[in-house]
């Protein structure tokens, strides 16, 4: 009896013990029920639910490359969801320019199985319903991932948003066309799979935000570079239709971008096919990620292919038949590229492209000495491909009805003793500030800094939650129109002003069509 009485009291030793453990352990992690099984996350200092890793569609490997996402396989019991999943395959990443690592994905994992996404919320309960931000990343089509150090999402999470992050396929990966596939598809279409992933994880988002105390009538798709392309071509797509209802579009859209068509990424597919010494599609499928990567290309974004954008992003538009949704878009001071030409050589390029037309050019973009043709190159740089862009999506989608809010980002970032920091505003420059992530980035950050931090997060915020980015205590940011043309200046103090180069912008915009 004594013996069977120990017995007793152990395994009643052992059940506390356990349920202990299972209540310590429920203090710290949340289960959040999806619709392919339960998954668990961890709760930071502040009070913010962090889910990493989950995945809203297969594994995109052997037969599944170069298709559309295909769902997710259901599990059984809790998956711990509490590390990023792999990012796209692509190259090791490097710190170039002033691009820190911060800036960067992690070395590793990078992976073909690259389909997962992060969400960031400080809900209490799946009955709250509060304001959905999806980020897509930039990378120039070819790099990137959701695990750079500042798309963290717990401050934006602080201010009520639930904040999640995807990853989508990059590069050759994400953008390739061939016939086979365009057989294949069912949609005589392929190439975009990129935009397809981001739109698998729009869906993912309308069936499972809510179990996180998201509101899936109040999402906004936001972007930066790549990733502002992206939300511009999902704001033109019929298949985005009702899975958003907001967009941010940071430093990208393509108005008078020239997307390739299907034909002409085909031709490039059998190119890099042939390359590769693949005859077939099967061939292609069975090549190392790492192999593929060795081939060139020159396809590095969006098609125009007839399924998920059906014409031009320009024509769409000027069709009048976007996504009409509130925009919030703009661009920065200092993100033109150049190697600059001296002042006659650069005059006598504008003289011959633009002919009768140069006089005009050069006002907007003076080359009166080497110094003002260098400045003049570098803005024509930021204005061919960023602003001229931004704000031609402005004009247009306010022409539309939608309301729209437009900033220029002009904080100089501090440079600090990187050798590849610069004290500029420079590309991606404001995205640590716009979701208030300077303490993720290694710079001497200054007194202005945080205070600009809090009132673009706060911004940024209010128009997630709104479609209006203005409240109590912030400078007031006039909507946007085409007449009066304002704009927020975005700086050590920042003020709404009409765009200063609104005429040069004009200009530009009308000659690249």
């Amino acid at each position: 009896m004594k013996t069977c009485y120990l017995t007793k009291n152990r395994l009643y030793l052992f059940f506390l013990l356990t349920l202990i453990a299972i209540q310590s352990i429920s203090q710290n992690l949340k289960i959040v029920k999806t619709g392919s099984g339960e998954i668990s996350g961890i709760e930071s200092d502040h009070g913010v639910h962090i889910f990493k890793g989950i995945p809203f569609a297969a594994a995109p490997l052997g037969d599944l490359r170069w298709k559309a996402p295909q769902p997710v396989a259901p599990w059984t019991g809790v998956r711990l969801c509490t590390a990023f999943g792999p990012s796209p395959m692509q190259g090791k990443p490097i710190p170039f320019g002033m691009w820190t690592r911060e800036f960067l994905i992690p070395k590793e994992p990078i992976s073909e199985d690259c389909l997962y996404l992060n969400v960031w919320t400080a809900a209490q309960s799946p009955k709250e319903r509060r304001p959905v931000i999806v980020w897509i990343y930039g990378g120039g089509f070819v790099s990137g991932g959701s695990a750079c150090p500042i798309y963290d999402g717990e401050a934006m999470a602080r201010k009520g948003i639930v904040f999640v992050s995807i990853n989508y396929r990059v590069g050759i990966f994400g953008f390739f066309a061939h016939p086979e596939l365009t057989r294949e598809s069912g949609k005589n279409a392929s190439g975009n799979y990129a935009l397809m992933d981001q739109l698998a994880a729009l869906q993912w988002v309308q069936k499972n935000i809510a179990a996180f105390g998201g509101d899936p009538i109040n999402v906004t798709v936001a972007g930066q570079s790549a990733g502002s392309f992206c939300v511009n071509s999902l704001v033109a797509s019929p298949l985005a239709k009702n899975l958003f209802h907001k967009a941010i579009g940071e430093s990208g859209a393509s108005f008078s971008v020239s997307f390739p068509t299907l034909q002409e990424a085909e031709e490039e597919g059998l190119s890099i096919a042939s390359f590769l010494h693949a005859p077939s599609l099967a061939d292609l499928r069975k090549l190392p990620a790492e192999e593929i990567l060795k081939a060139p290309i020159k396809v590095r974004g969006p098609i125009v292919d007839g399924y998920v954008l059906p014409q031009s992003v320009a024509d769409i538009f000027a069709a009048g038949a976007e996504n009409k949704v509130p925009l919030l878009t703009g661009w920065n001071e200092d993100e033109g590229f150049s190697n600059a030409k001296k002042a006659e050589d650069f005059k006598k390029e504008i003289e011959h492209t633009y002919g009768n037309d140069a006089n005009q050019f050069l006002k907007y973009y003076p080359a009166s000495s080497d110094s003002i043709a260098a400045v003049s190159q570098l803005n024509l740089s930021r204005d061919q491909t960023f602003g001229s862009q931004n704000y031609a999506w402005a004009v247009l989608q306010s022409r539309q009805l939608a309301q729209v809010f437009v900033y220029r980002f002009a904080r100089k970032l501090p440079a600090g003793k990187s050798p590849f920091a610069h004290h500029s505003a420079f590309h991606t420059g404001e995205v640590p500030y716009a979701y208030n992530n300077l303490g993720l980035v290694d710079r001497p950050w200054e007194p202005v800094d945080y205070k600009l931090a809090e009132i673009m997060s706060s911004y940024w915020a209010n128009f997630v939650a709104t479609g209006d980015p203005n409240g109590n205590g912030l400078p007031t940011w006039p909507a946007f129109n085409s007449r009066e043309k304002k704009v927020m200046i975005l700086k050590e103090r920042s003020e709404a002003v009409t765009l200063p180069d609104a005429d040069a912008l004009d200009f530009l915009y009308k000659k690249l069509k």
